[in-house]
């Protein structure tokens, strides 16, 4: 089972200023999620962390465009909504690390927050840009397999049939 659960993204969706489906929405975040799980598979990383890093690191963005705060806002939003977040201490503090530098930090001493950064910089074909192992972290984001794979992925602007791996998304009303 995963870490997300309908309750928090309802509580998100609640409180997000920007288009749902819109550049740094709940798309962009599914494919963060699905980047995530991927990089999961190296040794240390925190697949929990990694899947709630995909809600919050953009949850409270002002702008499509420059909001130089918005990692910030995000891990606000988290310990505002900490109840809904299935981690202990250490995993909640990643989290929080990792969304408010992901824009900030080129990377991190910690194999989990490298992989968020990853999830993140891995889906800019959907602005246009190939990423580029140069502002990687991980190994395996660095891969020329990897990097390729999420690029073909961030050009379809698509939710997922079933993002976050939560089967009855599309039922409560978040699609």
């Amino acid at each position: 089972m995963g870490s997300i659960t309908i309750e928090v993204l309802v509580e998100i969706k609640h409180q997000y200023r920007l288009s749902w489906y819109g550049t740094h929405g709940v798309i962009h975040w599914s494919r963060v999620y699905e980047n995530g799980m991927r990089l999961a598979e190296q040794d240390g990383v925190n697949r929990k962390v990694l899947q709630l890093f995909s809600i919050f690191h953009d949850s409270r963005r002002r702008n499509e465009n420059w909001d130089k705060s918005h990692g910030n806002r995000g891990a606000q939003l988290a310990l505002t909504l900490r109840n809904y977040c299935p981690l202990d201490d250490n995993e909640f503090s990643l989290l929080t690390t990792a969304c408010a530098l992901h824009t900030s930090s080129r990377n991190h001493d910690d194999i989990t927050v490298q992989a968020c950064f990853d999830s993140d910089r891995l889906d800019l074909g959907r602005v246009g840009t190939m990423p580029n192992a140069e502002y990687l972290c991980t190994p395996m984001a660095k891969s020329e397999e990897v990097i390729s794979w999420a690029y073909k992925r961030s050009l379809v602007h698509q939710l997922p049939k079933n993002p976050f791996d939560l089967s009855d998304y599309d039922e409560l009303g978040l699609v």
